[in-house]
């Protein structure tokens, strides 16, 4: 009899418990996410359009003729670094005679690209966790820089990133290692930016020594590339010049010089000291909410059989975080290495969520929320004159005259 009236009621409990239990988009478990507007699939969505949509307005522009100038940049022109998108550009260049459009085609499709992977992950996931993280890095002032330093690097490089997470995810390491050199060759900050993720990616899927041999090329492609004598051959940037200075925007001179200056020429035209002053604040706030975050949860806790081993991917989960700082001594963009600590800071978070399963916590997400208004008090300020749009209505309507007229396509003159 205990057996026949036990049956139903656990056939009940087990349906309860995969109720509770949602799938994440990687095939992972999950707890069922904390109640709340994040909850409900229809409200999130909504929220996610107006988190995107206030980015767009606050930064939007059209890429700059500074990215579109390095977009020129090629290898078969003798150039030694930042050459991939310039070599894989050249043809369409070339047949173009360097039309701008070619090269803000190029920075808009992989804009899209890297906030399509963004929105991937938050629709297809079932942690209101990683839609709360999401959420906020769009609505903080990185939502808006995103889409201001359309055309730079950073988005090719976290694009590769997300691309050879990818791969490591289906086990086709060869190639996700393969991404992750080519990534060196859009920007040596590969090193500094998006490798550190890779690496504690790599460290919870792969062995100890396996993973570090995965490491291991894109970290010797750094070293050639920031050894090489020169990172132009003899008068490859006058050439250069010569040819866009005909194209159809107007070049940036000081972005060729780039490549004719070594790195102690250029610590002579900015003060590394102020660049590390301004990072300091993003810096804090990043690393006490993560340690933080740690100590009053398990949310970010990756289990591991080997205590030691644990201790080696905090270490490198820190180091993911905190080592875009160390841009102050790659070049005077300090509002840009203030944007790629805090957007680090998100991506190993959400990585994190995502490979332990869990939820955070009620204290976490206080956190984490008082982390996130800290840093709406330190303003990104952005390129060439422009600012962020506020929000009030004479703007506003300024914009969506712009959006209309298709004035906020035109190209910028610097």
């Amino acid at each position: 009899m205990a057996d026949v009236a036990g049956a139903p009621a656990t056939k009940v409990m087990r349906a309860a418990a995969r109720r509770h239990a949602q799938v994440d988009g990687d095939g992972m478990t999950t707890r069922e996410p904390v109640p709340g507007i994040l909850r409900a699939r229809p409200l999130a969505i909504g929220l996610l359009v107006v988190a995107i949509g206030l980015a767009v307005y606050t930064g939007f522009r059209a890429p700059s003729a500074w990215t579109a100038t390095l977009h020129s940049v090629s290898v078969t022109d003798g150039f030694r670094r930042r050459v991939l998108v310039g070599t894989l550009l050249r043809p369409l260049a070339l047949a173009t005679d360097y039309d701008y459009w070619v090269f803000a085609g190029w920075s808009f499709l992989v804009s899209a690209a890297v906030l399509g992977v963004v929105v991937g992950v938050y629709l297809r996931t079932g942690s209101a966790s990683v839609r709360l993280l999401i959420v906020g890095w769009l609505l903080l002032p990185t939502g808006g820089y995103f889409f201001h330093e359309v055309g730079y690097y950073d988005h090719v490089l976290y694009l590769l990133l997300f691309a050879a997470l990818w791969l490591l995810h289906r086990n086709r390491v060869v190639l996700a290692v393969a991404v992750m050199t080519l990534s060196v060759l859009a920007h040596e900050i590969t090193v500094l930016t998006v490798l550190p993720i890779f690496a504690m990616v790599a460290l919870w899927r792969l062995a100890f020594w396996r993973a570090l041999a995965a490491l291991a090329p894109p970290a010797l492609v750094t070293g050639a590339v920031l050894l090489a004598v020169a990172p132009a051959a003899p008068g490859a940037t006058g050439r250069l010049a010569a040819t866009v200075a005909q194209a159809d925007f107007p070049y940036r001179p000081d972005a060729l010089a780039l490549f004719n200056r070594t790195q102690s020429q250029s610590w002579q035209l900015y003060s590394v000291s102020k660049v590390l002053l301004y990072l300091a604040p993003f810096l804090t706030i990043a690393v006490v909410a993560f340690l933080v975050l740690r100590l009053v949860g398990d949310a970010l806790t990756v289990n591991v059989s080997r205590p030691p081993l644990a201790l080696v991917h905090g270490v490198i989960a820190a180091a993911a975080i905190t080592m875009p700082a160390t841009l102050a001594f790659a070049g005077w963009d300090k509002d840009r290495w203030g944007f790629l600590l805090v957007t680090n800071l998100v991506v190993v978070l959400v990585l994190h969520l995502r490979h332990t399963g869990r939820e955070l916590t009620p204290p976490q997400v206080a956190v984490l929320v008082a982390a996130m208004l800290l840093i709406t008090h330190l303003p990104l300020s952005y390129f060439d004159g422009y600012a962020p749009r506020p929000l009030h209505w004479t703007a506003i309507r300024q914009f969506l005259s712009e959006v209309v007229h298709g004035h906020v396509f035109v190209i910028p003159t610097r």
